[in-house]
């Protein structure tokens, strides 16, 4: 008996490796982490090279498998948490918050275990990680302790008891693992999330595209059945295919959610504050 519940516990510190990779694609970590190629054949999964422009230069994804030279194979638990949590390296440098700390640091332990679990499963990249090319203004890593102070807050997102646990789970993957705002929030000239705008759209997202509403005002237009369909398959229901950047989001993402998880999403962008497009998108 001892010694089962001793097993179980090892089991959990350890972290479950197979929920990690649902936790993975929950959070969309290979389409940042893997380089574009014109044939997806070729590109190496968690490997990095995806390039990310911004109006403050271009950031590129970082090689993220267990190779002790180019990836995070010598990072400990500890290393990697701490990273999700608060936005840091192991050196204790900042991280630039076009890697979304700011999303993640509400993941809960339990799941940063499990993912951590299937990093280390990985098989490892050789290939090297490039630099970030950003503005002059924009490369000093001291500077972003100054837009934490304004727009982060570290630690685990914690349920609302009066909220119904649908709402919750949807809660917890629209705002930490989905990261959703991260792209559907329009953004000042600091890069801080326009909070009153939340998750309202916008027309200079990533790459300097527009980004649709998808609060209620949009949404209102869409049955559940209809925008369940939109994100299992990046196709609405007049024949219309997402853009290559959503319907990534879909292949990757929202398809590979489970029906009880795909429900308590679309469950809770229900449940948000109206707000009306800047301009119809």
């Amino acid at each position: 008996m001892l010694l089962g519940l001793l097993f179980c516990a090892l089991a959990a510190a350890q972290g479950d490796a197979q929920r990690g990779l649902y936790l993975s694609k929950a959070g969309g970590c290979v389409g940042c982490h893997t380089q574009a190629t014109k044939d997806p054949k070729d590109a190496v999964p968690y490997a990095g090279g995806r390039a990310l422009k911004t109006p403050f230069g271009t950031f590129y994804g970082p090689n993220i498998t267990p190779h002790p030279q180019t990836g995070i194979g010598k990072w400990s638990e500890a290393d990697f948490i701490r990273a999700m949590r608060e936005g840091r390296r192991p050196d204790g440098a900042h991280y630039f918050p076009a890697f979304p700390y700011p999303s993640f640091t509400g993941i809960s332990d339990a799941d940063l275990r499990d993912l951590w679990a299937y990093l280390r499963s990985l098989p490892p990249s050789a290939r090297a990680s490039q630099e970030h090319e950003l503005g002059f203004l924009y490369r000093w890593r001291v500077f972003v302790g100054f837009w934490k102070w304004l727009y982060f807050t570290p630690g685990p997102m914690a349920p609302e008891p009066k909220r119904p646990a649908l709402l919750n789970r949807g809660h917890y993957l629209v705002d930490a693992l989905g990261h959703c705002g991260e792209c559907h929030t329009p953004r000042n000239l600091m890069g801080g999330p326009k909070r009153d705008r939340y998750l309202a759209g916008t027309d200079k997202g990533p790459e300097g595209k527009g980004v649709s509403n998808i609060t209620p005002a949009r949404l209102k237009k869409w049955s559940d059945a209809e925008l369940r369909d939109f994100l299992q398959t990046g196709m609405t229901s007049d024949g219309d295919v997402t853009s290559e950047t959503m319907g990534e989001v879909v292949t990757n993402t929202t398809s590979q959610l489970t029906p009880g998880d795909l429900a308590a999403l679309i469950a809770y962008l229900r449940s948000v504050a109206p707000v009306e497009s800047e301009k119809k998108n």
